[in-house]
Formats: C-alpha cells, sequence, structure tokens
C-alpha cells in the first residue's frame, strides 16, 4: 500500500464494549486474554421448557448507574447496552461531539434481532386488559431508530444516521458504512454493532433456525471447527466503534488502534443452485482493496458457525486462500457466543487490542480441529505474536459474507 493510501485510511479512535465476559473494553478485554467465559445457563426468562438453556448474558449491568433516569422507561436491554458502549467510546476517543461542527458526527450501526424484545413488550400490552394496540409498522420503526437514532439524540449527533440489517455480518458492514460516509467528507462516525434477543419471543426465533446447541454442558455447547461441534450459543452485546478520518484524527492528536485498510462483501448463491460459499471471495477482495497479499496477514478472526457443514466451508475457504494451517486462527467468540449483529464488531475490537497488545486470544474449550478443518487454531491459552495485519470474518444467515482488514498503528 503507498503512503498516500495508508494516511488517508480511516482510523478507529475510540472503542466500547457491552459482553457477557465483561462490560467496558478493558474488563471484557481482560476476561478475553484470561480465557473466561461468559456463557451460563440463562436467567432473563425461565428457559426450563426450552430445548436450548445456556446463553451469554451481559452480567452486572445496572442500566440506571450508566443512562438518564429520563431514558429507562422508554428503552430496553439492547438500548441500554448500545447508549453504554456509545458513551465508552467517545470518551475513549477523547471526543466531545458537542465541540464539533454541525453535521460533521453521525451514527451507523448494525442490529438484527434487537427489536425482540420491546415487541414481545408491546403484544404483553395488548394481550393485557386495556392493553393498546402496537402497528407492525411502529414496531419496526422502533427496531430501526433503535440502535442509532437514540445514541445520535443523546449525544447531538446530527450527521448521516442509518441501521443495517445483515445478521452477523452486520458489524463489518455498518463499518463499512460508515468508511463511506467519511469519504464524502464526515468527520467522524459512532459504528459497529449491538443486539440482545434474549426473551420468550426473541428465544423461540433463535431455535426456529435449528443452528442452536442443545447441550447444557458449559464447555462443550459451542465447539467451532470441532469433530463435535453441534451448533453455536445465542449471547448478547456486541461494540461501538469511533471510526474518524484520518487527517482529523492527527489533526486533533488521537491515537488510533489501528486503521481500516480493506472490505469487501459478498452474498452466497441460493441453496441448491449448486453455487459455491463466497466466503473466499469477500476476504480475497478485501485484501486486494488493502493492497495485500494474504502472507500478509498475521491473523484470521474466524466467523465460527459451530456447525460441522458451516465450518468446513469457512475453513476450506482459509486453507484456499493461505494454505492449510497457513495463518493463525482464532474465535474469541467462543467466550460470548454468537452475538448476531453485534458479533462482528466485537471480533473488529479484539483484532484491534490484539495488535496493540501483540497476542492473539485463544478460543477456549475447542480442541485440535477436526481433519477436514485445516487450521492453525489458538486454542487453550493466549499465543503472543507479533501482528501488524489482522483479518476479521463474518457471515448473516441468508447469505451475507463480510470482511475486513485492519492494521496496526
Amino acid at each position: 500500500m503507498s503512503s498516500a493510501a495508508a494516511s488517508a485510511a480511516p482510523v478507529i479512535t475510540g472503542i466500547g464494549v457491552a459482553a457477557p465476559n465483561g462490560l467496558g473494553t478493558e474488563a471484557w478485554w481482560s476476561a478475553v486474554l484470561r480465557g473466561e467465559s461468559g456463557i451460563r445457563p440463562v436467567t432473563r426468562f425461565d428457559a426450563g421448557q426450552y430445548p436450548a438453556k445456556l446463553a451469554g448474558e451481559v452480567q452486572g449491568f445496572d442500566a440506571a448507574a450508566h443512562l438518564p433516569g429520563r431514558l429507562l422507561p422508554q428503552t430496553d436491554q439492547v438500548t441500554r447496552l448500545a447508549l453504554t458502549a456509545a458513551d465508552e467510546a467517545l470518551a475513549d476517543a477523547g471526543v466531545d461531539p458537542a465541540e464539533l461542527p454541525d453535521y460533521a458526527a453521525g451514527v451507523i450501526t448494525a442490529s438484527s434481532a434487537g427489536g425482540y424484545e420491546f415487541g414481545q413488550r408491546e403484544l404483553q400490552a395488548l394481550w393485557s386488559k386495556g392493553g393498546q394496540y402496537v402497528s407492525a409498522y411502529q414496531s419496526f420503526a422502533w427496531f430501526y431508530a433503535v440502535n442509532s437514532g437514540q445514541i445520535s439524540i443523546k449525544n447531538g449527533m446530527r450527521g448521516p444516521n442509518s441501521v443495517l440489517v445483515s445478521e452477523q455480518a452486520g458489524g463489518l458492514d455498518a463499518v463499512a458504512q460508515a468508511r463511506r460516509q467519511l469519504r464524502k467528507g464526515i468527520r467522524l462516525v459512532v459504528t459497529g454493532g449491538m443486539d440482545s434477543s434474549l426473551c420468550p419471543w426473541g428465544w423461540a426465533a433463535h431455535l426456529a433456525s435449528g443452528e442452536l446447541s442443545t447441550s447444557e454442558d458449559l464447555e462443550r455447547a459451542y465447539l467451532p471447527f470441532s469433530e463435535e461441534a453441534g451448533g453455536h450459543v445465542v449471547g448478547e452485546g456486541g461494540a461501538l466503534l469511533v471510526l474518524e478520518d484520518g487527517a482529523s484524527a492527527r489533526e486533533r492528536g488521537a491515537r488510533p488502534y489501528g486503521e481500516v485498510a480493506g472490505y469487501a462483501a459478498t452474498f452466497d448463491p441460493p441453496p441448491g443452485s449448486g453455487g459455491a460459499p463466497r466466503l473466499r471471495d469477500a476476504a480475497a477482495l478485501a485484501l486486494r482493496e488493502a493492497g495485500l497479499a494474504p502472507a500478509d496477514v498475521d491473523v484470521v478472526f474466524a466467523d465460527a458457525a459451530g456447525r460441522r457443514e458451516a465450518d468446513r466451508a469457512e475453513a476450506e475457504a482459509l486453507a484456499e486462500l493461505f494454505g492449510e494451517y497457513g495463518v493463525p486462527v482464532t474465535a474469541p467468540k467462543t467466550m460470548t457466543g454468537r452475538l448476531a449483529a453485534g458479533g462482528a464488531s466485537l471480533d473488529l475490537a479484539a483484532a484491534l487490542l490484539s495488535l496493540r497488545d501483540g497476542v492473539i486470544p485463544p478460543t477456549v474449550h475447542a480442541g485440535p480441529p477436526a481433519a477436514d478443518c485445516p487450521l492453525d487454531l489458538v486454542t487453550g491459552v493466549r499465543r503472543p505474536a507479533r501482528l501488524r495485519t489482522a483479518l476479521v470474518l463474518a457471515r448473516g444467515r441468508g447469505g451475507f459474507n463480510a470482511a475486513m482488514v485492519v492494521r496496526g498503528r
């Protein structure tokens, strides 16, 4: 990559995290490096009647301690987590949106299941005596507004505002959309993904996918790339990031975590069409945009579906691109569960902190990968390494693929 291109790359200057194994970036990152899982039996509701009983719940979150009291009656779990993470990301970046010019800062986030708790609450009101009817349009309008609109309103950020819905891939797609806005002249965007659907209505939807693990063993329920893989565990949370124009960040003396060097998205062909999955294409295109070769990648943060067929497809894509066992691969989401739209942005945060600290976090509980998944999977404990470039992969239900390359600064 030319020095001119590198200097123009957008940079990430702030990180805010809400995760099942840590609330706040440093608390979460310390837990990740210790290999500490946040997956536990569901406590948010009685899951005894359901076949899946484990989840990654954000522990110890007291919304009243983080948010103004006026916001509590009009928000639910996902909104509160998003507002809290956005506050942390802005403080971490050292940015006060009130000091920026009008329309210089915006919010672009991802969500895919965050409206379930709100929808269930409205249905309960409908069922109860005197409950008022809320139309589907009103519920979906709230669903889209909650992720970015509330953050914008609370922080006075009047620039571009939108929400992307591409399930697990959304956390990368939102950052890419934020990058497009920076190219149009916006100085700063709060971006990433946050999701929470740990309520009976949301749980029923997850179960309908047929992709959840029904194991009640905390250490065996989610084993991506393993011969024993039998589905994934659902989690809540994610990460919000402050993405800034590189020149603006330098001008104000910011210290970036890293730069977004490349991104690509592809879409799988319809099931039964005979077409091949296109995750590899997304990764190759992201590297091409970054001006890098596969040999330049120091670590891959995998999508890690936890289902044999999907794991095999991802492993084949990586083997084709890097060679068998050609690059260290990790999936720290085994400590949180899959967070829908929050998962990829949390992996992006992990990638940036890995570059900062020179360490690859572990894929906990998983042993050596299956023979048909020829990966150098980092398991057991963290692995010290000299890291400059990381590739983050994500696949969303319905055929979405996304890949993002980040480089240390």
